[in-house]
């Protein structure tokens, strides 16, 4: 699967030497790509949208006369898509996916406790988890909510949280 990623990206390298390269072109479709490929927070989409062209008369020409800023832009894109091919190839696509799943699993739970809790018991149970105790205290709290808390409930979060979809395919 890495395969088609790095050879996208590759594209793109090549890209930045065709005879009417457009700098802001090729950003929006690599920032594209790389979004698709890291997620849409990943510091390499930052990176590429910091690459601008000055068109300021100083800036457009070195000492030679000839136009190297735009050069300095295509090295630094290329730079950064060979350490994100790089990436790739040492440490795999990275797992969104598997985070995306773990917040859903998250809001199913935080779902279930409030379908089951009044919002003063749910409160409560968050005031105890949000605490700066140890973990064998808050267990001992929270255990100790439950059980004040009327016979069933806990029994029906955990039924809840059981027969979602999404819980109980992969039970």
């Amino acid at each position: 699967m890495s395969k088609k990623e790095i050879e996208l990206l590759k594209e793109q390298i090549k890209k930045l030497d065709v005879k009417n390269f457009d700098l802001e072109a090729w950003k929006k479709y690599t920032i594209v790509l790389l979004a698709r490929i890291f997620g849409d927070d990943s510091q390499k989409i930052k990176q590429i949208e910091n690459i601008e062209y000055d068109y300021s008369s100083w800036a457009l020409r070195d000492t030679s006369g000839i136009s190297s800023y735009l050069n300095t832009c295509k090295k630094l894109g290329k730079e950064i898509l060979d350490a994100s091919i790089s990436e790739i190839e040492n440490f795999g696509l990275p797992e969104k996916e598997k985070k995306a799943e773990i917040s859903e699993i998250i809001q199913i739970i935080i779902d279930a406790l409030q379908d089951e809790l009044k919002g003063s018991q749910f409160r409560e149970i968050k005031e105890i988890l949000k605490a700066k105790t140890k973990e064998e205290v808050k267990k001992k709290k929270v255990f100790d909510k439950f059980i004040s808390y009327s016979a069933e409930t806990a029994n029906e979060i955990l039924s809840n949280i059981l027969v979602n979809s999404k819980i109980s395919k992969e039970i």
